[in-house]
């Protein structure tokens, strides 16, 4: 007799949500008097640095013929277009028209690129992504980065993945893949997957894997705890929306602070822009590039998972979320879902987590 599990299959993909700030790019990939064209939920965008350090944003289209303005030149806080040198302030309005007569009724400062809130905060330069369809809507507040000490020691990484930013968040918070897309003598092997319990519960916009003692057949918190002397070891991980994913482990007055974001850049390619700070271990000689070794060829097999993953998904296959290791996976589509019914609705987010509850997988 054949056993029939009990599946839900996964909501249809969503757009990302508009409404939020998303990382356009590493805060030292835009020096003082220089600007670089990216590419944010399928919207090219200029950003710009003015010689005091202050960023901007504006679309990458000069209004002029379309002509993307990063091919062209920055100089004295001005942005030149390339084509014809049509050059805006970098609040994006329009100063200078070369081809114009000097008696022409023609005003440039009418003429503006459509600019974008933006900032530079925790080493990233963030945009904001305004949704049209709710002007009223109050702008959210960026997420910080938590480094409760100093000094600590730091590295960022990014890398494209052919994935849906859906696909990608899912991944990101996928607990049952370790043991397999992270097989390593230092990591973890197949073999010593075991049982674990944690607890969730709900948070503004997100839900939180509180408070625990990591995975013992994790090398890495092991050495932690060794280092601290033996204190007690916790973990302590975050979801938020649109993209967010923070862990924090603290162990004494150690500790280390991971974020990762999803950053949708089109509809089929998304970028995980990852960021550790932690101060311990800053006493060991080359300790940033051990931890870079280490961090990058982890999220290379990430990539390499999503990528093959993403040669299956051409094909639209159904997807079957099974058993508690997919929860978090239903939880934040439902979030999502919640989060667009309450801006339609104006009603507050109806949560999909109510309180705590615990789950029990196995890696």
């Amino acid at each position: 007799m054949s056993t029939v599990l009990e599946q839900d299959p996964a909501p249809l993909r969503s757009p990302p949500l508009l409404g939020f700030w998303y990382a356009a790019a590493t805060s030292s990939e835009v020096a003082p008097g220089a600007m670089k064209g990216v590419m944010l939920l399928s919207t090219p965008i200029l950003l710009c640095r003015a010689k005091d350090g202050r960023v901007s944003a504006m679309l990458d289209l000069c209004p002029h013929r379309g002509m993307p303005l990063s091919f062209g030149r920055m100089e004295d806080d001005r942005v030149e277009c390339y084509y014809h040198g049509w050059q805006f302030g970098t609040d994006g309005r329009c100063t200078a028209i070369p081809s114009l007569v000097s008696d022409s009724p023609i005003d440039p400062k009418k003429i503006c690129v459509t600019p974008f809130l933006c900032q530079d905060l925790d080493d990233y330069i963030w945009v904001y992504m305004a949704d049209s369809r709710y002007p009223d809507r109050p702008i959210p507040p960026l997420m910080r980065h938590p480094r409760p000490s100093s000094p600590y020691l730091m590295f960022q990484h990014s890398q494209m993945l052919s994935s849906t930013l859906d696909d990608g968040v899912v991944g990101l918070m996928d607990p049952a893949h370790g043991p397999y897309v992270h097989q390593s003598s230092l990591w973890r092997k197949p073999a010593s997957q075991h049982d674990k319990a944690k607890t969730f519960e709900p948070i503004p916009n997100g839900f939180r894997m509180i408070g625990h003692a990591p995975s013992k057949n994790s090398p890495p918190y092991q050495l932690l705890k060794w280092v601290s002397g033996g204190g007690e070891l916790t973990t302590t991980i975050d979801f938020v929306l649109p993209n967010q994913r923070y862990e924090f482990i603290q162990c004494g007055s150690l500790w280390v602070s991971i974020r990762v974001l999803m950053t949708p850049i089109s509809e089929h390619e998304t970028r995980m822009d990852f960021c550790a700070a932690w101060n311990a271990f800053r006493w060991l000689p080359f300790g940033t590039s051990i931890f870079r070794y280490f961090a990058k060829g982890f999220l290379a097999q990430d990539k390499v998972a999503m990528d093959r993953q993403s040669i299956g998904l051409k094909y639209k296959p159904p997807f079957r979320l099974v058993g508690d290791a997919d929860q978090q996976a239903k939880w934040y589509h439902k979030l999502k879902a919640a989060h667009v019914a309450s801006l339609q609705t104006g009603q507050p987010l109806d949560h999909p987590l109510k309180g705590p509850v615990t789950l029990r997988w196995r890696s």
